[in-house]
């Protein structure tokens, strides 16, 4: 690691990680490079062996950001409502993970690669990001549905979310060869899939 202040450090890390994820809007994982990476950033690419030791490492720290920017998000609905229904619940929770797109594309690429190819630190630090959502979505049921079985509810719903990014979003090559295979499908939107599932694991 470079000598800096934290605050030099971490201000590297994300501007790194913000061109990963600018990259990853139109452009697919595999040919995401950390040249290409480095073109985005104000510094060479030997410089971000500094901070990340691997591309994965980048995208497990995005995939990170997000959990952490949606575990505040879920934490908020707790602290800022005394109940909330069957639908409310399912709608607010539809709509921060709808508002978290980066998060679903990330969750249906091979997430297992990411971790295998991170360092112990980085992996753990993920961890921590993803356990703190875990515990958001937790602190949500047992405020206001404590009757069911909160983790039946964690270990479905979490699965569930790897399969929600390919269910709502295809490209028009992927749109053509359903049509092709004459496969009577029909897209949905991230909030309508996500909400049936909240609703129908709250027995509603």
């Amino acid at each position: 690691m470079p000598k800096g202040s934290p605050e030099l450090t971490a201000s590297r890390r994300e501007e790194i990680v913000n061109a990963c994820e600018k990259l990853y809007k139109t452009m697919s994982f595999k040919d995401i490079t950390l040249k290409e990476i480095s073109v985005e950033t104000s510094f060479s690419r030997p410089s971000i062996y500094n901070y990340f030791q691997t591309k994965e490492e980048i995208f497990l720290a995005l995939m990170q950001r997000e959990y952490e920017l949606w575990a505040e998000e879920v934490k908020a609905l707790s602290k800022q409502n005394k109940a909330m229904s069957a639908k409310d619940l399912s709608a607010a929770l539809a709509s921060s993970l709808e508002k978290r797109q980066q998060l679903l594309k990330l969750l249906a690429m091979n997430h297992y690669d990411m971790e295998e190819h991170s360092r112990a630190e980085r992996l753990t630090e993920f961890k921590l990001a993803y356990g703190e959502s875990l515990d958001a979505v937790r602190g949500c049921l047992d405020k206001f549905f404590p009757s069911i079985d909160r983790e039946r509810f964690i270990y479905v719903f979490f699965p569930f979310l790897f399969g929600v990014y390919p269910y709502s979003v295809a490209t028009e090559k992927q749109l053509n060869a359903m049509n092709e295979a004459k496969i009577s499908f029909k897209m949905h939107s991230i909030y309508d899939i996500i909400y049936e599932c909240i609703m129908q694991l709250l027995g509603e």
